[in-house]
């Protein structure tokens, strides 16, 4: 069984219960600008941070993994979240706030931070002994996101996707001491798709902020304007362009499958779950039929569990030969036309629910 952070701040006592004490208090840490004189920010509670996690793609921790484990993974995704709500979400100088989460980080290393997910990952990144850098890439994209708000090219969104996403996979691979450089390059394709579903999902939210995730040069290859994204519903020339961002997400978790069979026991089944829920995003994101603008599509947690029962099902060699394949199209995707981003992303559909049934009757 798998469960969102969400659940597993109802359900687990070692990490989580700290958290929810200190939020219970209804104090927010109201912190000063810095040395640049700025006006004082509001740091978001614990819980007010984890409980975004019901909205999530794909489980952040698997309850069948060791508690103090799952309390590693929700100490990272609990850093990873707060980033996200001080570069999105915070009062005042956001800038401010990332420069302050920095020097958070700094002293948790030293065991000694002030906000509770800071303290809770201090005790990670002693137990794990997990690199600084990557964490630093992830509050890099968000000071990233306070001054681009478009991306030219496919290219460009991949190299934003290398600091806001993939650094919490190879910190996933660290807890499990197993973030060598060949898992790790694996474990960035799973983590770029991951983001790119996300994106795609949250079109019309991310608009709301004025940022476009989608690359400028697919909506004009797909005769997609900005002006077509504030539609209620989505035009053919949007389909087309959330079709294009859908196979992709197929392409780069086909890609990185393989981690799969690098990995034993839990590890193994933590990382299927994080592909599993990648496919599912994408599966409702098909369903909804590339509408994105009427609402975020999402898996459910049976889709969810489907799609993991299929991807654990999957032949050693069978995944190796789709990751070839999706190798092939990647090279070719410059050359990708929109109305082959809906053909491919309606034969993974089918395939895709014929493994799933497959699997399932087993």
């Amino acid at each position: 069984m798998i469960a969102t952070a969400q659940e597993e701040a109802a359900a687990s006592g070692v990490r989580v219960a700290p958290w929810a004490a200190a939020a219970a208090g209804g104090t927010l840490l109201a912190v000063s600008g810095g040395a640049s004189g700025g006006a004082p920010f509001t740091a978001p509670e614990a819980a007010a941070v984890m409980a975004r996690a019901g909205g999530e793609n794909f489980p952040v921790a698997s309850i069948v993994l060791p508690k103090r484990v799952r309390g590693h993974l929700l100490a990272i995704y609990g850093f990873a979240r707060l980033v996200d709500e001080l570069g999105d979400e915070a009062q005042g100088q956001r800038l401010a706030a990332l420069d302050w989460l920095e020097g958070e980080l700094d002293v948790a290393y030293r065991g000694c931070a002030e906000h509770p997910l800071m303290r809770t990952l201090g005790v990670t990144l002693h137990e794990c002994e997990l690199p600084r850098e990557p964490f630093l890439r992830l509050i890099e994209a968000n000071r990233v996101d306070q001054s681009v708000t478009r991306y030219e090219s496919w290219e460009q969104l991949q190299g934003y996707c290398a600091l806001s996403a993939n650094p919490v996979g190879e910190l996933v691979l660290g807890v499990f001491g197993l973030a060598g450089r060949e898992r790790v390059a694996l474990s960035d394709r799973i983590c770029t798709a991951l983001q790119l579903v996300e994106h795609t999902q949250d079109v019309a939210e991310d608009l709301r902020r004025g940022r476009i995730y989608m690359p400028a040069q697919d909506m004009r290859a797909c005769g997609c304007s900005e002006r077509d994204l504030h539609a209620a519903h989505a035009s053919e020339p949007v389909k087309a362009l959330v079709a294009l961002q859908t196979r992709r997400v197929h392409e780069l978790l086909a890609q990185g499958a393989p981690l799969i069979d690098t990995l034993r026991g839990r590890p193994r089944l933590a990382v299927a779950a994080f592909v599993a829920g990648g496919r599912a995003a994408a599966l409702a994101i098909e369903r909804a039929g590339f509408d994105v603008l009427a609402g975020p599509p999402k898996a459910g947690s049976r889709a969810r569990l489907r799609a993991l029962f299929t991807v654990l099902g999957e032949p050693r060699a069978e995944r190796a030969a789709r990751a070839a394949r999706a190798e092939r199209a990647a090279r070719a995707d410059r050359g990708a036309t929109a109305g082959c981003a809906a053909t491919e992303a309606t034969e993974a559909t089918e395939a895709t629910d014929a493994a799933a049934g497959e699997e399932m009757r087993r």
